[in-house]
């Protein structure tokens, strides 16, 4: 595993929007975190859009954790409160350890956007065989205040006093 570094390291990313609506050309929240993450020095290296199931999410995702060359995982939406949002169904079984803060950030940081609406967003965030992983809801809006206030930061070596990037997979 890496140290902190006064360098900035780029990490090796995968993105999974998660919709039964969506497709490639209407993917605006998976195509914002593909751009935020590569302006920002990142490579992503895969990109993929499944429906709301928590197995087709589940496959994804793990093979992905699985993958040498997937050190983090940005996932959007399904993680409202209806019955079509299964991707904290889907992750939870696949995290090694649970990242609670991130999600009581996001919804801290929320609240100041959407008031109260942020109680249904079930963000979340987990570690899988040194693979971090991200869910976030499918907005835009809601993915830069995830990725430019909480992600973004944390995947860079330089902040400190820490980071995520000492426990990612070389």
């Amino acid at each position: 595993m890496s140290q902190v570094s006064a360098e900035f390291v780029a990490t090796r990313i995968a993105i999974l929007t998660v919709s039964s609506r969506r497709g490639e050309d209407d993917d605006t929240a998976g195509h914002w975190l593909r751009d935020a993450a590569e302006e920002s020095g990142h490579h992503v290296v895969a990109k993929a859009i499944v429906k709301e199931n928590r197995y087709a999410i589940r496959a994804q995702v793990s093979a992905w954790i699985a993958s040498d060359d997937v050190q983090v995982v940005l996932v959007n939406g399904g993680t409202g409160f209806t019955e079509g949002d299964q991707t904290p169904e889907a992750l939870l079984p696949l995290f090694d350890r649970e990242i609670e803060g991130f999600g009581e950030v996001f919804r801290m940081l929320s609240f100041e956007e959407i008031g109260t609406s942020t109680l249904q967003s079930r963000a979340l965030a987990g570690m899988a065989n040194h693979t971090l992983i991200f869910a976030m809801p499918g907005s835009p809006k809601a993915c830069r205040t995830a990725w430019e206030h909480i992600i973004a930061p944390q995947l860079d070596a330089r902040t400190r006093p820490c980071n995520f990037h000492s426990h990612m997979k070389p």
